[in-house]
């Protein structure tokens, strides 16, 4: 039962409120200059408990930086390509930010100047700092918001302050689109031309491509079989299962058989399709100018716009629709969670089933038995 008590100081008679918190531990809080409003505390603590909307103002207290690694820790589910950008965000741009602020002190204006000194940049600061792109804003505020969120169900706040704050827009990056004179092209001047026709004609990822091996080949039905993911993290190659954790199967064209049959010669079933000069996984191809790799310097040899080896499965979504392949083939060829992230991805190369759907309504109304109207005057 909770009770209020005088006690005394060199600054006179103060009193304190000894209560219990929903979880039936007891505590207290002191320093009331009268018991007037000793007693307004412990209603305003009886109303918030009857509420469901208490708040231990000792846990209140709890910094960011503890809570944040203690967050990160539990990240235990994402793989290795999606924890180490997660982890970056927080150590370079949480942490130094926010670790020493208490949870009850974050305050929404706050957030919300902190996401415009990165999305602006401070060329006044020492050392000046550079506009943030927009995914890495929204990935560092998403490792905040996440934090207070787990901060609002431990019941440390009554609402997560970051929520609601106005983010940078992320502008895509138009597809580029190769024809097929352009990807043999490329394929034929680049160090590894099979891998190139295999990413350009089966729109697998870079690092579904790099852990083929032989026994995932199915040269009779012409198929693919995705079941091994090797990701380059840091400076290290990372197996794991594809995106998603779901395996698929994925066709490749005839003509490509005899590629991936050359590529298979002498291995045994367990050997990589694509190795790297010492027999290990393919590192990341890399296409910047200071950083050229075997890829980059290919396309600069052939003049093809600008792209890296991802870029491809633009390309094979387009060579996919343009052989008439309806949008569930292509989500399954792509690996896609979903038809509907298909269709917002490439939505523009199904931009002729709209001329088709016109035609189609004009040929039924005309094979129908309506009479024609004339159009008001």
């Amino acid at each position: 039962m909770a009770t209020i008590e005088p006690y005394h100081t060199t600054a006179g008679r103060r009193y304190q409120v000894r209560y219990r918190k929903p979880d039936r531990t007891q505590t207290k809080k002191r320093g009331f200059r009268t018991k007037r409003d000793a007693e307004l505390f412990l209603a305003s603590v009886e109303v918030s408990k009857a509420r469901g909307e208490f708040i231990d103002a000792m846990a209140a207290k709890a910094l960011i930086g503890p809570l944040g690694a203690a967050w990160l820790a539990r990240q235990t589910h994402l793989k290795p390509s999606a924890y180490r950008p997660l982890e970056s965000a927080w150590r370079i741009h949480v942490l130094p930010a926010w670790g020493s602020v208490a949870v009850a002190d974050v305050r929404k204006t706050a957030v919300q100047q902190w996401v415009s000194e990165m999305t602006l940049g401070d060329p006044g600061a020492t050392p000046a700092r550079k506009p943030k792109g927009a995914t890495l804003v929204i990935r560092a505020y998403g490792v905040l918001a996440s934090i207070l969120d787990d901060a609002v169900s431990d019941r440390r706040t009554l609402s997560n302050p970051a929520r609601g704050v106005s983010l940078p827009r992320k502008v895509k990056k138009p597809h580029v689109y190769l024809t097929h004179e352009q990807v043999h092209a490329l394929a034929a001047a680049s160090k590894y031309p099979g891998l190139v026709l295999v990413l350009a004609y089966c729109g697998i990822r870079w690092g579904e491509a790099t852990a083929l091996r032989v026994k995932h080949l199915d040269m009779l039905r012409r198929r693919l079989m995705i079941e091994e993911n090797a990701v380059q993290v840091g400076s290290v190659i990372e197996l794991g299962t594809p995106k998603n954790h779901k395996k698929r199967t994925v066709p490749f064209p005839r003509f490509l058989g005899e590629h991936l049959a050359r590529q298979c010669e002498g291995k045994a079933r367990d050997d990589l399709v694509f190795p790297g000069e010492n027999g290990h996984h393919l590192r990341l191809a890399r296409v910047h100018e200071d950083n050229m790799s075997w890829f980059g310097s290919a396309v600069k040899r052939t003049g093809i716009p600008r792209i890296t080896p991802h870029d491809l499965r633009h390309s094979a979504a387009s060579f996919a629709v343009s052989a008439g392949a309806n949008v569930k083939v292509v989500q399954k060829m792509l690996g896609h969670s979903s038809a509907a992230m298909t269709l917002d991805t490439y939505a523009d190369l199904f931009d002729g089933d709209l001329d088709s759907v016109s035609d189609a309504l004009d040929h039924a109304v005309s094979l129908a038995n309506v009479p024609k109207m004339c159009p008001p005057a």
